[in-house]
């Protein structure tokens, strides 16, 4: 059984789930497929804790990588892309294209596209750090203004920390 946990973000509601001390779901609770019909139980725990304040640091700029073990359920494939993109630097963004290639099958575009839009961790997974090569930022489950949120508040930090080593 899945355990939640769900709390109010700069983007909306997140659900943060979990089994066996692995985060399994982080979704907007807007999203389709929130719902478990009965095999989630909103409970807290400490990996529960630890994962709402990794993400809190994320949204204020003070978390650049979680360090939370992921197990989402997908196809091979889909899983392959997923951890791709958990290789996309922090405050950058990579094309479908990018994602492709890194894979080893650049033909495959458009299905990247697809793996990437079930994505079951978001955030933590980045599939915010996606785009079109032409650098149009649509073509996210949450809505073209939390991608902007998400992209703006990395690029934002990114810039400031590295103004302060300076």
């Amino acid at each position: 059984m899945e355990n939640s946990y769900t709390f109010q973000s700069p983007i909306g509601r997140l659900t943060i789930c979990e089994q066996n001390n692995q985060l399994t779901r982080l979704y907007l609770n807007n999203q389709d497929g929130g719902s478990l019909n009965g095999q989630s139980l909103e409970r807290h725990s400490d990996f529960l804790y630890e994962a709402y304040r990794q993400l809190n640091e994320y949204f204020a700029g003070k978390r650049k990588a979680f360090e939370l073990p992921v197990n989402g359920q997908g196809t091979e494939f889909q899983k392959a892309v997923w951890r791709e993109l958990q290789k996309i630097p922090y405050g950058e963004t990579r094309s479908y294209e990018d994602i492709a290639v890194a894979i080893g099958n650049q033909k495959a575009v458009r299905a990247i596209g697809q793996a990437n839009g079930r994505n079951p961790i978001m955030i933590v997974v980045p599939c915010h750090r996606v785009i079109r090569k032409n650098g149009d930022i649509s073509g996210f489950a949450c809505g073209v203004e939390a991608k902007r949120y998400l992209l703006n508040l990395e690029r934002e930090n990114s810039i400031n920390r590295s103004w302060k080593s300076v």
